[in-house]
């Protein structure tokens, strides 16, 4: 990370100016960043699937929105017709939860996958209800599976290492991450090709994500060459708020054209999708939300 992004960071406790084009929302053609809107062509359809690209969702920080990114980012791309093939990696099971799975009646888990070498990932994989879209679920075994595989060899590429016979099946591989920087997070940014930083617009999320940037470029030295930043996510941004709206004006300072222009506004539609057990893009196609995530995936899909 750079000296500037770090000194930006350390600023934000300090009161600075919002430019008047970030206030102003959609105004001219601005969007929520500050920065002109730009429109994404919609993908060609694709005469073919694979090798996947891995994108690890990923902070440290609780409560941001990885998981609901995750599960509607991955409905979204399938409806672009893409392969999704979505990893739960938090031993809380929420990603599973989310997409309608309990995680106390299953057989065999990610856990499983990792740990037991007889065990196939299509074992584990579970259909979803959006077409297209595959579930590696988990539950709190996987919690095990961290203090499990200290004493393995190579175990930073566990992960790495069952994916691979399926990367040619799917076109997208989400990873989920639990909220911490321990082995299993390790274990994603080693598989992944690129991480995404699902970031809440408040100030005691923005202050995590310097350590998060240094754990990255550390796995892409010693671990993993190819890893790179996706981009950040604003999400649960409210753009009636003072705070919100500076706490953004300060990562797209912090980060520029890698910050994503889809910002993700906060709404009660999103809890009702968990309970409901399905993506916002089925639960409330038309809704705000539903189109914020379409909007993603033509951008992820675009870089």
């Amino acid at each position: 990370m750079s000296l500037s992004t770090r000194s930006v960071l350390t600023e934000a406790t300090e009161v600075g100016t919002i430019p008047s084009s970030l206030a102003a929302g959609d105004a001219d053609g601005v969007g929520p960043t500050g920065r002109p809107r730009p429109t994404f062509a919609t993908p060609a359809p694709l005469d073919h699937h694979g090798p996947a690209r891995i994108l690890a969702l990923c902070n440290q920080k609780g409560g941001v929105g990885k998981t609901t990114s995750t599960i509607n980012l991955g409905a979204a791309l399938a409806e672009a017709g893409r392969r999704v093939l979505l990893v739960d990696f938090d031993p809380q099971g929420a990603l599973s939860v989310g997409l309608g799975v309990n995680p106390l009646q299953l057989d065999r888990t990610v856990y499983n996958l990792l740990m037991e070498a007889h065990v196939d990932v299509h074992d584990v994989m579970l259909k979803t209800s959006v077409p297209g879209m595959d579930l590696l679920p988990s539950n709190i075994d996987l919690s095990a599976a961290e203090v499990q595989l200290v004493n393995e060899v190579a175990r930073e590429q566990t992960l790495a290492r069952v994916l691979a016979p399926v990367l040619d099946d799917y076109d997208i591989v989400l990873v989920d991450c639990q909220p911490s920087l321990g082995l299993l997070t390790v274990n994603a940014l080693t598989a992944a090709h690129g991480v995404i930083i699902p970031l809440e617009c408040e100030f005691f999320a923005l202050r995590g994500v310097a350590l998060l940037i240094q754990t990255i470029e550390k796995v892409r030295e010693r671990l993993n060459p190819q890893l790179e930043l996706e981009g950040i996510l604003a999400t649960m941004y409210d753009a009636r708020t003072l705070h919100g709206r500076e706490v953004l004006a300060r990562v797209v300072e912090a980060f520029g054209d890698r910050v994503f222009h889809t910002v993700i506004n906060r709404t009660v539609r999103f809890p009702e999708t968990t309970v409901a057990g399905e993506p916002i893009t089925t639960y409330a196609s038309s809704s705000a939300g539903a189109k914020a995530y379409r909007e993603l995936a033509m951008e992820v899909l675009a870089r």
